[in-house]
């Protein structure tokens, strides 16, 4: 399971991979070693792909018929949703598949955070995938803000006024974004812009988040270091291939029930009342993937250090490598690791659901404690957690705990040798 010493049967076709060698990377990706035991938490990668894709299509058909104007941009939607032929399939899925997109991401991090996908060597995986994650939130907002409703424009309001608690230059940077001295019409098309060209940003930082995954290889849930090959990989084509095809085919079902059965369900009905500045929305939110952040936001009682938070909080997730001083990746093998990851599923929960929530009375105390944990767990717990715990026997190979039970003690690594 080679790639470097293929050479394709054809006269034309050597001639061209001479040249540019396509076929010899189509080979590579379709014979790539992949460890055997990957289960289906490692499809979401392949899923992921397909979210880009649809977005990047439907986004580009509805820029078609899109008005990129304050007095037009609801008009334009609604025009969308009735005349164009199936503009309201368009529609439903372009912003279904957002949500989609980010229920995907969140399992594909949070399967990382278990497994220890973003530990040496594969640091660079991680913050690539960060970066895509920042630049995923950057344009679901200004895609939110894009129909012109009310929550629309009052949700843009609210997050670029976040900027001016910036000392100095922060009311500079507002009437900037703002491209006046309200969120009006130069907004609306500056965001309009930035939401058609970052998926394109986001594709290119996929193809170099793609490349860097295949120096180190496929991390796995035993999280040990595989040789290429070995009894303990299979060929990406046809056994990965098979298993995404179909792990898709079960997303997609959950995607085309809220496409067609629930399509609002997960956005807000203030948003089908035309943007106006004179009447504020009673309670104005973002979309449920932000609202962990918004909480966050919302907890501090200073502005200035609530927008430290709230971009703090994204980027200890960035340094995560390095906040994780254990050896041992997988929390198959950690077991303590496990309850703390446990712990922050439910934090992050909690955070999500107090966002949408009021910020006041019981909501805002536990919004607090839900913060405080989320920066215990990775500023303090997950330093000191990997230099006192007590692991597990790890593996030295997948097939060894088949064959052998694990009772062999040649057959594991100590603690304390290095994954």
């Amino acid at each position: 399971m080679s790639d470097h010493n293929y050479t394709p049967k054809s006269k034309f076709g050597r001639w061209f991979n001479d040249r540019l060698p396509l076929l010899s990377l189509a080979n590579h990706l379709t014979d790539y070693p992949t460890p055997k035991n990957l289960n289906y938490w490692w499809t979401f990668g392949g899923i992921l792909t397909f979210c880009l894709i649809t977005q990047i299509i439907t986004g580009l058909i509805l820029a078609m018929h899109y008005i990129a104007h304050a007095d037009l941009a609801f008009e334009s939607v609604e025009h969308i949703m009735r005349n164009v032929n199936y503009g309201w399939l368009i529609r439903y899925v372009h912003a279904n598949g957002a949500s989609m997109f980010f229920l995907a991401v969140y399992i594909h991090i949070f399967r990382s955070l278990y497994y220890g996908s973003y530990k040496s060597p594969r640091e660079i995986i991680w913050i690539l995938g960060m970066i895509i994650y920042i630049l995923m939130m950057a344009a679901a907002f200004m895609g939110y803000v894009l129909p012109w409703g009310q929550m629309s424009f009052w949700g843009a309001t609210v997050i670029t006024n976040l900027f001016s608690a910036i000392p100095l230059v922060g009311e500079s940077i507002v009437t900037w974004l703002w491209g006046g001295y309200s969120v009006d019409n130069p907004t609306l098309t500056r965001f309009f812009s930035l939401h058609y060209l970052i998926p394109f940003l986001i594709l290119g930082l996929v193809v170099l988040h793609i490349w860097a995954l295949h120096v180190p290889g496929n991390n796995n849930p035993i999280g040990i270091d595989l040789k290429k090959p070995s009894n303990d990989t299979v060929p990406f084509h046809p056994y990965i291939v098979v298993k995404d095809l179909f792990a898709l085919l079960l997303f997609l079902i959950v995607f085309a029930f809220f496409v067609f059965y629930s399509p609002n369900i997960l956005g807000h009905a203030d948003n089908y009342i035309e943007a106006n500045p004179m009447v504020t929305p009673a309670h104005i939110v973002p979309e449920w993937y932000l609202l962990p952040f918004y909480a966050i936001l919302r907890s501090v009682p200073d502005k200035l250090l609530g927008v430290v938070a709230m971009f703090a909080s994204i980027f200890v997730l960035v340094i995560l490598p390095w906040l994780d001083t254990s050896k041992v990746r997988s929390a198959v093998f950690r077991p303590l690791y496990k309850q703390f990851y446990w712990f922050l599923i439910l934090d992050v929960l909690v955070l999500g659901y107090v966002g949408a929530m009021p910020a006041e009375g019981t909501y805002l105390l536990i919004a607090r404690v839900a913060t405080a944990y989320y920066f215990l767990h990775f500023l303090i717990i997950l330093p000191i957690l990997g230099k006192k715990e007590k692991t597990l026997e790890v593996p030295i190979s997948i097939t060894d705990p088949i064959f052998a039970g694990s009772a062999n003690p040649s057959m594991t690594k100590n603690n304390n040798d290095k994954i």
